[in-house]
């Protein structure tokens, strides 16, 4: 996902800055993660068709963002189908202006030509990492997240067939990946985190993965861990 300068609303952080090297304020241990048999394929498709009443823990990246009119634009959340579950996300390019090197999902800002969100994180998806559209099945969308650099992030979430081919944008994406689903819906793995610089105060999540495929940590943080953080509550809400 592609993503604009920072906002004067924003928070600038200084080159070099490593949020892995922040301190965790906070582990959600005591949190309930959801529960194995909730996490298949049946009983996601089951949750979608079955809207249930509940509240997104995070909707800004940092209160009091101006109100200038947003920026649209849409990111998939790929839950491949799997007896086991994960979800498909990328590191960005290290040679990106903007976020790179960081953990994203498929997504950008939504076209013109784009007739909804769910078509822009489907284009988005298919120009990133080569994501057919005919190996996916739309569940349903979250409530939007807004960044602090303008953006208005519509998450839709999707399964997708597992091992399909799919190829790298090299000039977005370095590498593409999985975390299990049972990983992220497992608050014992989301942790808190604040920093301060130049006056300002950020709070963010963290849900660091250890990956065995590659035997190195996957650090998914800022946005994309608060959009995790989202679909959590969703699929933990009664």
């Amino acid at each position: 996902m592609t993503l604009p300068a920072a906002t004067p609303q924003s928070m600038t952080l200084p080159q070099g800055f490593r949020p892995e090297a922040v301190p965790v304020q906070q582990i959600d241990s005591h949190l309930p993660a959801v529960p194995s048999e909730q996490q298949s394929i049946a009983a996601l498709r089951a949750r979608f068709a079955r809207p249930t009443v509940w509240t997104p823990e995070w909707v800004t990246e940092r209160p009091g963002l101006s109100q200038a009119p947003a920026i649209q634009a849409a990111v998939l959340i790929p839950v491949v189908k799997r007896p086991r579950p994960g979800i498909l996300l990328t590191q960005r390019s290290a040679l990106l202006a903007k976020h790179s090197g960081q953990i994203a999902f498929p997504g950008g800002r939504v076209d013109a030509e784009d007739a909804s969100a769910v078509a822009a994180a489907l284009r988005e998806a298919r120009e990133e990492v080569g994501l057919d559209a005919r190996h996916v099945e739309v569940l349903g969308e979250l409530p939007s997240y807004t960044t602090g650099s303008g953006y208005e992030v519509q998450p839709v979430v999707a399964l997708v067939d597992a091992d399909v081919p799919l190829h790298a944008n090299a000039d977005e994406v370095a590498d593409i990946f999985e975390v299990p689903l049972a990983h992220v819906l497992d608050p014992a793995n989301h942790r808190h985190h604040q920093y301060q610089y130049e006056g300002l105060s950020r709070q963010w999540l963290s849900m660091p993965y250890h990956d065995p495929q590659v035997q190195r940590d996957r650090f998914i943080w800022g946005v994309t861990a608060s959009i995790l953080r989202n679909f959590y509550r969703f699929m933990q809400a009664p």
